[in-house]
């Protein structure tokens, strides 16, 4: 009897032991979740002044994809959003990130296609007021007549190459709000912030009409950054500060890791 008891008592082991060695590969299976990162200067990470991951593309650590990917630990992120791209980059070089296997989508893009930089350079750049006006009207026109067009082009892109992911379009802050009148705004008038924040918003509707009109999920990000703009005590943006000449006009860390972060992760979970 004492034998019998000692092979049963054999047999639990090693059947316990089976069972470990059977969920073992379950729990070394590593990530379950795919998320790659697309997009412009907005996703790659400009303005926190750390370009570790990539200089000539600017990407940082201190993004919101990696700060998501830290986030949740199951997730595997591919990263290849880069200053600079339009959308047609983001068809050309980035799409090739995608598989039927990624399961989220970010895209920062838009900006770059109707003159973010001319933007900038004409409006904080010089003390002429008429210029800059003349300057936000074009880039209003580009907005309306010829950016809805290319964003159709690269949600199509993005759905055939990923067509189970959940795809999301991030868009743009406001850079100002009522005050202008700090350094970081300087050169900037009432008038100027004015027709800026205008851009902003234009861009913004026309972005939420073509994603929506695409099955893309659009996150407005305006309202996260309201109270967070250049001349706030806790402002989530640059004006004319940064290490770099390309952080200028582009959101801090805070404004990657409290702005933008959050809103994704609403989707994500």
């Amino acid at each position: 009897m004492k034998n019998i008891s000692r092979l049963n008592a054999s047999a639990r082991v090693l059947a316990l032991i089976g069972a470990v060695i059977l969920q073992a590969p379950t729990a070394l299976a590593g990530p379950s979740e795919n998320y790659v990162a697309l997009g412009d200067s907005f996703a790659a990470g400009n303005g926190t002044s750390n370009p570790d991951l990539d200089y000539n593309c600017f990407r940082s650590s201190d993004a919101y994809a990696p700060i998501i990917a830290v986030e949740r630990p199951d997730t595997k992120l591919t990263f290849v959003a880069c200053s600079g791209a339009t959308s047609e980059d983001v068809i050309n070089s980035q799409v090739d990130a995608l598989s039927s296997r990624t399961d989220y989508v970010t895209v920062s893009m838009g900006g770059n296609d109707v003159g973010f930089s001319e933007l900038i350079s004409n409006c904080v750049g010089h003390f002429d007021e008429a210029k800059c006006l003349e300057t936000a009207e074009e880039v209003n026109r580009r907005i309306d007549e010829e950016l809805p067009a290319k964003l159709d082009a690269a949600y199509a892109a993005i759905k055939n190459a990923a067509e189970k992911a959940v795809i999301m379009h991030v868009g743009y802050p406001r850079f100002f709000g009522d005050n202008v009148w700090c350094w970081q705004a300087d050169g900037t008038t009432e008038n100027e912030a004015f027709a800026l924040n205008g851009v902003a918003d234009n861009l913004d509707r026309v972005i939420a009409n073509r994603a929506g009109a695409a099955g893309v999920t659009h996150i407005s990000v305006i309202q996260q950054f309201t109270g967070h703009d250049v001349c706030a005590w806790e402002p989530y943006l640059h004006g004319k500060d940064g290490l770099y000449l390309r952080d200028f006009y582009h959101p801090k860390k805070a404004g990657y890791r409290d702005g933008f972060a959050p809103l994704i992760r609403a989707i994500m979970g």
